[in-house]
């Protein structure tokens, strides 16, 4: 038999973390003892995990059933167009004896698809307006802005065309679906997926991530202030425009995963789930616990059973209903601890097991990975952690939380740091080879220079960031800029490096492959109510005129090259580090059976650079970044075929590929290609 060890690296064979394996395996444990808990034993954890299908509206044999839980209701009315806004008793609801669930059913004349309606909920001292928690389909009134549920019933089921595509290693476009078109307006699903996906395919991409689908109030929150948990945002188009948008990329290749917002909820109580029943300890913990204040919203109480039941269930919703294939988690980090991990530096591992934790929390992750794939073993899911924690992206068996892949929020750090605080003649190469494959050797990452959060109001993007104003006036393919050259030059060798060096997957933000301008932002009385910072300007990705098109058509070729690399064993290993020289500014690696070269190098190009290599042969340059066709000064012959020089040294005969370095250039070789 093999030894744990002989399959894979494991979190508890972390020396570090010996003075708190007891925590670590009762943090496990907990999440076990809580599934069985739910499950009595009785049933799998991802068939408990079906309240979506028990509360809400839903078409019965005979007519429409309505469920609902509210503890502190004294009274509850379905109220809308088929009571004419009235409160009637024919669609009273009534308390199901012994339990906190109110139900009626209907005839089927009663209620028509198309209907919109809420509730009509009453306590002891008090009464609201409420949409239904489990509300599958919510619109906002153009003319009062306010929200409410509409029957969703359409005679002819979406019928699915497409399976999903098998599961590999992502390659991830970050993408929000409503800022994807340039004109200035809130873009459909529909255009999405004729406009939207076409391109994601054609710049080498995988997987398609898209922000903001979950039902949110106010246009400006990026998605992340949910109201509705199991409405896709009708701002976009159809439930059955969004399943067309899953279809049609999984028939052309593209798996899609969304956002998942389980970290907070919205402070609205009318189309949100604050006091929903009249309390605010509902949903969400009493007191100031259950305010997250830097965010200016609810905290879930990862505590309660129905408040796990009606997570874990939205977690198998997405999956069943619109057949997404996976998600990456917001806000881990903010679930985590009770201090939300504001202002920790989390720099030594007691940190992680001195009582800040809400372990509710954790164990909810913890069965929330479990659900999903149970679901579909084929799902990925990706935690945005900052903190690091030990185990985030390690398995259920291995006592982790059962993540696929953390996010490796550091290397954007890093690489916006170089960029706007550290002189070029003072990278170090050795830190940067280090921030890029910074990671526990027991979890997977998804690696990025930048995603939606870098750009936000008070922010840029990176190429933005290097160039600044230059980008308004020097872009064009026959202007001579010093500043637009390094900006150009810069964008490609942090991408390539970044997704040479990647732990795992990688990502980019929709636009930012081919170095969108400026900064995100989305229309708010401050900016009066503008759409020109929330749109993509896909023209400059076209224009052949301008840089752009070499910026976005390099990061299509690097795609493209290193498509393969994703299945190969030997690149799965990890990167070989063979020079980092702090003085030339030069840094090269060995990665599978490619070999990276990069000349960080502002001023000083290098001819003969002999470069160390492991094997013996004929390295053929598969992709240069200073090419004249990616922007580049095309100052390097292409396809250019460089033998080995064998060195003696002392007992033992050294290989070397001996290269011209322009500055700031990267090249990429390949040992035996023909």
């Amino acid at each position: 038999m093999k030894s744990r060890r002989n399959q894979g690296p494991h979190l508890l064979d972390d020396a570090y973390l010996a003075p708190y394996a007891g925590a670590i395996r009762g943090r496990a444990e907990h999440a076990r003892v809580r599934a069985d808990e739910l499950t009595g034993g009785r049933m799998s954890l991802a068939d408990w995990a079906s309240a979506h299908e028990y509360y809400g509206l839903h078409r019965t044999a005979t007519g429409w059933v309505f469920r609902e839980w509210a503890p502190h209701a004294s009274d509850i009315w379905l109220v809308g167009d088929f009571s004419k806004w009235e409160l009637t008793t024919r669609f009273k609801l009534k308390r199901v004896p012994g339990t906190d669930v109110w139900e009626r059913t209907f005839p089927a004349r009663a209620i028509r698809h198309g209907q919109f309606y809420r509730l009509e909920m009453h306590w002891d001292g008090g009464r609201g307006e409420r949409i239904p928690a489990y509300a599958r389909r919510v619109v906002q009134d153009g003319k009062t802005n306010l929200f409410c549920a509409q029957v969703w019933d359409p005679k002819t089921p979406y019928a699915w065309k497409n399976k999903a595509p098998a599961k590999g290693t992502p390659l991830i476009y970050e993408a929000h679906v409503g800022m994807a078109s340039e004109e200035e307006k809130v873009a459909t699903y529909a255009e999405f997926r004729d406009n939207i996906l076409p391109r994601i395919k054609a710049a080498g991409y995988n997987t398609v991530q898209l922000m903001a689908i979950m039902e949110h109030p106010y246009y400006g929150s990026f998605g992340y202030h949910v109201s509705s948990f199991f409405a896709a945002s009708s701002r976009f188009g159809t439930p059955e425009d969004l399943k067309s948008l899953v279809d049609t990329a999984h028939g052309m290749g593209l798996r899609v995963i969304m956002d998942l917002v389980h970290s907070h909820a919205v402070k609205n109580e009318r189309d949100g789930l604050s006091l929903f029943d009249g309390t605010p300890y509902q949903y969400f913990h009493d007191g100031a616990k259950g305010w997250h204040t830097a965010w200016d919203s609810r905290c879930f109480d990862y505590g309660k059973t129905d408040v796990l039941h009606f997570l874990l269930s939205n977690c198998r919703y997405w999956l069943d209903e619109f057949h997404f294939d996976g998600y990456r988690f917001d806000g881990v980090t903010s679930m985590l601890y009770w201090n939300h991990g504001l202002g920790e530096a989390f720099t030594n591992y007691g940190m992680y097991f001195d009582g800040s934790m809400d372990d509710d929390a954790w164990c909810y992750l913890a069965l929330a990975n479990r659900v999903i794939h149970e679901v579909d073993p084929n799902a990925i899911t990706i935690a945005e952690d900052v903190s690091g924690l030990p185990g985030c992206a390690a398995p259920l068996k291995d006592c982790g939380l059962g993540f696929d892949y953390r996010m490796a929020m550091g290397v954007p750090d890093y690489w916006f740091r170089l960029a706007e605080k550290v002189r070029d003649e003072d990278w170090n190469m050795h830190g940067l080879f280090f921030e890029l494959t910074n990671k526990r050797a027991e979890e997977k990452v998804v690696s990025y220079v930048e995603s939606h959060d870098q750009a936000l109001v008070g922010g840029k993007t990176f190429f933005f960031q290097l160039v600044d104003a230059a980008i308004y006036d020097g872009m064009g393919v026959d202007q001579e800029n010093l500043t637009i050259e390094r900006g150009v030059a810069l964008h490609k060798m942090a991408r390539l490096a970044t997704r040479a060096l990647a732990g795992g997957a990688y990502l980019n933000f929709m636009g930012n492959e081919f170095g969108h301008p400026e900064w995100i932002d989305f229309p708010r009385a401050d900016n009066n109510w503008s759409y020109h910072h929330a749109r993509r300007l896909w023209s400059l990705r076209d224009n052949p005129q301008l840089r752009f098109k070499a910026l976005g058509d390099f990061d299509a070729a690097m795609n493209k090259l290193l498509a393969t690399t994703v299945r190969n064993a030997s690149w799965r290993a990890g990167a070989q580090q063979l020079c980092a020289h702090d003085g030339d500014k030069v840094l090269a690696f060995q990665r599978g059976d490619f070999v990276f070269v990069f000349n960080f190098n502002p001023t000083r190009s290098f001819t003969g650079y002999g470069i160390r290599v492991p094997k013996k042969g004929r390295y053929r340059l598969l992709l240069d970044t200073d090419a004249a066709s990616f922007g580049g000064q095309g100052r390097i012959a292409a396809k250019q075929v460089f033998p080995t020089d064998v060195v003696h040294e002392a007992d033992d005969e050294v290989n070397f590929i001996r290269l011209y370095l322009p500055a700031r250039t990267a090249l990429v070789l390949k040992r035996g290609t023909r």
